[in-house]
C-alpha cells in the first residue's frame, strides 16, 4: 500500500499521531453547551443544615422533607433547594448558621471602642482582630474606649446570648485605679450594696490589691449594666484612673499581651457552654 493510499484512509503517514484531525465546515460545528455558571453565594439547604453541625447531609434530607425546616419564615420540603447565606434558615424554629463555630478573645488596649464600625471614623475593635478569622466575629458585651481587658468575639450567637443575658449571672473581675485611695468605710459601703440612679447594684466581692497602694482595687461583679464598674466608684466620689478587666467568664489574661489576641482551647469553649 503506497502511502497516499494511506493518507486516503484517513491515516497520516511519516509523522507522529493517530487519525487526521476531523475539519468542520462553518455551519457543522458540534454545538456544545455552556457550562452553567454557579452561584457562589448559593448553598444546598441539606449541605447549609450540615455545616452548622445539626446533622448530616442525608439526615437534613429526612427532616426537610419533614417540614422541620423554614428559610425566611417559609417552609422548605423541597429537596435540592438552595439557599444563599444572607437568608435566615431555621431548624425546628431556631434559627441556624453554616459557619463553624469559632471563639478568639483579645486583651482589648485603650482607646478602641467596642462596635463594629464607627461613622466618626474612631478606631475599633474589629480592626485588632480582623485577621483572626474569615468568620464573621462579633463582640461579646461591651468594653468602654478607656476600658482594657478582656474582650470575647464569636460567631456563636446562642454563647453569646447566655454570656449576656443577666440570669445567667456570668462573672467578671475588674483591676480598678483610682485618682485617691479608697477609704476603708467605702469598701465597706461597695461591699454591702448601693443604690445608683438606676437601682440598687451588689458586688460579689471588691477588696484592695495585695502589695498594691489603697487606689488599686479588684472588684468581682455579674452586672451586665452600662459602666456600671465606673458609676460605682463615682457615686462615692472617686474617679476611675484605670479600669482593666483581668476575668470573664472564667476565662483569663494568662499570656495574652494587650493588643493580642488567641483561639480559645476545646475545653475552654466546654467550660462556657456549662455556666
Amino acid at each position: 500500500m503506497s502511502r497516499t493510499d494511506k493518507n486516503r484512509k484517513g491515516k497520516i503517514s511519516g509523522r507522529q499521531g493517530g487519525k487526521r484531525k476531523e475539519s468542520y465546515a462553518r455551519g457543522n460545528a458540534p454545538i456544545r453547551k455552556k457550562p452553567l455558571l454557579k452561584n457562589p453565594e448559593e448553598i444546598r439547604l441539606n449541605k447549609y443544615i450540615a455545616n452548622s453541625g445539626i446533622c448530616s447531609r442525608r439526615d437534613a434530607d429526612i427532616y426537610i422533607v419533614a417540614g422541620s425546616v423554614s428559610v425566611n419564615g417559609e417552609p422548605v420540603t423541597e429537596l435540592g433547594y438552595k439557599v444563599k447565606l444572607t437568608d435566615e434558615v431555621r431548624f425546628d424554629g431556631k434559627i441556624i448558621n453554616p459557619e463553624p463555630k469559632e471563639y478568639v478573645l483579645l486583651n482589648k488596649p485603650k482607646d478602641f471602642i467596642t462596635t463594629t464600625k464607627d461613622e466618626r471614623g474612631r478606631k475599633t475593635v474589629m480592626e485588632l482582630v480582623s485577621n483572626a478569622s474569615k468568620a464573621k466575629l462579633l463582640p461579646v458585651g461591651r468594653l468602654d474606649r478607656n476600658t482594657t481587658g478582656l474582650l470575647l468575639f464569636t460567631n456563636d450567637g446562642d454563647l453569646a446570648k447566655k454570656l449576656t443575658h443577666p440570669k445567667h449571672g456570668v462573672r467578671k473581675i475588674y483591676h480598678v485605679g483610682l485618682d485617691q485611695n479608697l477609704k476603708q468605710s467605702d469598701l465597706l459601703k461597695i461591699q454591702k450594696g448601693l443604690t445608683l440612679e438606676d437601682g440598687p447594684i451588689e458586688v460579689d466581692d471588691v477588696s484592695y490589691i495585695e502589695n498594691a497602694p489603697k487606689r488599686e482595687v479588684g472588684i468581682k461583679i455579674h452586672s451586665g449594666r452600662n459602666r456600671i464598674v465606673r458609676r460605682i466608684f463615682e457615686h462615692l466620689g472617686y474617679k476611675v484612673i484605670k479600669l482593666d478587666r483581668v476575668i470573664f467568664a472564667g476565662l483569663t489574661k494568662k499570656d495574652l499581651p494587650r493588643g493580642h489576641w488567641r483561639h480559645l482551647s476545646q475545653q475552654e469553649v466546654i467550660n462556657l457552654r456549662m455556666l
